[in-house]
């Protein structure tokens, strides 16, 4: 598992560093990757601030290029750095700010890789909150779930809310898990037409014709963006820590 992490932050700036509960995000990140427990965890990092801060806690960090316009850039670098040989086959894609994580949830999103066709694999939840459905800071997730099933295939992943009718809404999880030949290929490509309208990285696959897979799970861990997502980080983890 990679985890890409940078400083710079239009709207949180230093924010792998920010400290919650007693420890960096980052840190709280990295230890929810371990106790996943399906793999080698390093985070792939920006800035040797970062490296340094993993490294404190017991973790593994490699220093990447800086100029790195997205995630999947740094893990690609960053794996073709620690296996050279590609004895890895598949690598999780864990974003730095998501440090309400659950354990569970990671080892999810390796499910829909059994299936071969599957070229990159996600996470989904549905939405339970109403104002969520027309909130377009909530990615939403076009999926093909069949009743009572767990994973289903990623049609589309928009701002807005679709599908239009009656039904679940999926709230879409940045999580991914990637072949590492599929991952090789993403990276090559240009930005899609779509993905530069809904300002969203995955649909650049979509458009290429890959295949992405979402794995449902119960809940959406808090994505740190703003400093009101960071006090609300503080009041999950220093509850859990006292709890």
């Amino acid at each position: 598992m990679l985890v890409p992490a940078r400083l710079a932050s239009t709207r949180l700036p230093g924010k792998p560093l920010a400290e919650i509960a007693g420890e960096p995000m980052i840190v709280h990140v990295w230890r929810r990757a371990v106790e996943a427990g399906i793999g080698p965890v390093v985070v792939a990092a920006a800035e040797r601030e970062i490296v340094q801060a993993v490294e404190r806690a017991g973790g593994i960090g490699i220093l990447t290029r800086p100029d790195h316009e997205t995630g999947s850039d740094r893990i690609f670098e960053a794996l073709g750095r620690l296996d050279p040989e590609g004895r890895h086959d598949a690598v999780v894609n864990v974003q730095g700010d998501i440090p309400t994580i659950e354990p569970e949830a990671i080892r999810a999103v390796m499910t829909p890789l059994a299936d071969p066709a599957v070229d990159i694999s996600t996470l989904a939840a549905e939405i339970v909150r109403v104002e969520e459905r027309s909130d377009p800071n909530v990615v939403k997730i076009a999926l093909g779930l069949a009743p009572g099933a767990r994973i289903g295939r990623a049609l589309y992943f928009s701002r807005a809310a679709v599908p239009a009718g009656d039904g679940p809404l999926y709230h879409h999880i940045g999580l991914y898990a990637y072949r590492r030949a599929a991952l090789e290929r993403f990276v090559s490509l240009p930005p899609g037409i779509l993905e530069r309208r809904e300002r969203l990285e995955q649909l650049r696959a979509l458009e290429a014709g890959m295949r992405i897979d979402a794995a449902l799970v119960d809940t959406v861990p808090l994505g740190v963006d703003t400093p009101a997502d960071l006090a609300r980080a503080r009041a999950i983890l220093a509850h859990k820590a006292t709890g």
